[in-house]
């Protein structure tokens, strides 16, 4: 049903200007992301699934990265051409980011109350000191944070990377977006805890009905946590598709290389990683 879609990509070119010159980094980039599920962005580093979620949220460095073609459509409102005013408005209110280093994403100097309280000065000026607070206070207990109270004092340095990546998540979901971009948000951290921050993603996903654009290299994560993925390659959408037929029936033979670099408790431990070459055929633009 189109109903349901939140956000629309629509042929999405995105280039930087460099000192040898102008690089091309998306080719016409094109996805849906429908309310209530999760979108994988898919790929290689470099392939650009970060390009796409900054395009997405109006953060290019300026003036060196710029979209020069395509449109981004949220509920009808084309956010390409959208003022810089508006945008602002927009972004961490409707549209949310959790970046994948929390330590250079919260600032270093202020504690995570001070930090939580500027979410909601920005976005929720009705609220006033007393009453951000006491959300503020209610937000890192949604996000299962031990004694929050506590933690409202402390500056991120005092936090554990786990830790951290909650108050990321309680900045992000402090204003209730309708969509939640996830870029890498548990590559730093170990995998017990990035089964908890999973876990408590589904759960407030559940719980507030919101779509999430979740960026990551991880299968094994996609498998976990999306509906929808799309395959990136070389600043292009090379297979989209859901989830189960994915995994059961990869079409592209980038998608089946992803799928064979997984480990597996089949293969004959210690060999070498089979590598078939791509055909270049199919990528004609890049050709030479």
């Amino acid at each position: 049903m189109q109903d349901d879609i939140i956000l629309s990509v629509r042929d999405l070119e995105t280039e930087f200007t460099t000192d040898d010159g102008v690089v091309k980094i998306l080719h016409g980039v094109s996805f849906d992301v429908r309310k209530g599920r999760t979108l994988g962005l898919v790929g290689e580093s470099g392939c650009g699934k970060s390009v796409t979620s900054m395009s997405i949220m109006g953060l290019l460095p300026k003036p060196y990265g710029q979209i020069t073609h395509g449109q981004i459509l949220y509920r009808g409102t084309d956010l390409v051409t959208l003022p810089a005013e508006e945008m602002y408005a927009m972004r961490g209110n409707k549209i949310s980011v959790i970046f994948q280093d929390p330590m250079t994403a919260l600032n270093p100097v202020h504690t995570i109350g001070r930090q939580l309280n500027e979410v909601l000065e920005l976005h929720r000026p009705d609220l006033d000191k007393a009453q951000r607070n006491a959300y503020s206070l209610e937000m890192l207990q949604k996000v299962k944070i031990p004694m929050p109270e506590k933690r409202l004092n402390e500056y991120p340095h005092n936090l554990s990377g786990g830790m951290r990546q909650r108050v990321m998540i309680a900045m992000a979901l402090a204003c209730k977006p309708d969509i939640l971009i996830c870029d890498e948000p548990t590559t730093a951290l170990d995998v017990t805890v990035q089964a908890s921050i999973l876990e408590l993603m589904n759960e407030l996903q559940e719980e507030t009905g919101m779509a999430m654009i979740f960026i990551t290299h991880d299968l094994g994560v996609v498998a976990e946590i999306c509906d929808d993925v799309a395959v990136m390659y070389a600043g292009k959408v090379v297979e989209y598709a859901d989830i189960f037929d994915l995994f059961d029936n990869p079409q592209h033979p980038y998608t089946e290389r992803l799928m064979g670099l997984m480990p597996s408790l089949d293969n004959e431990p210690k060999q070498p990683i089979e590598i078939k070459p791509i055909d270049v055929t199919l990528f004609p633009e890049f050709k030479g």
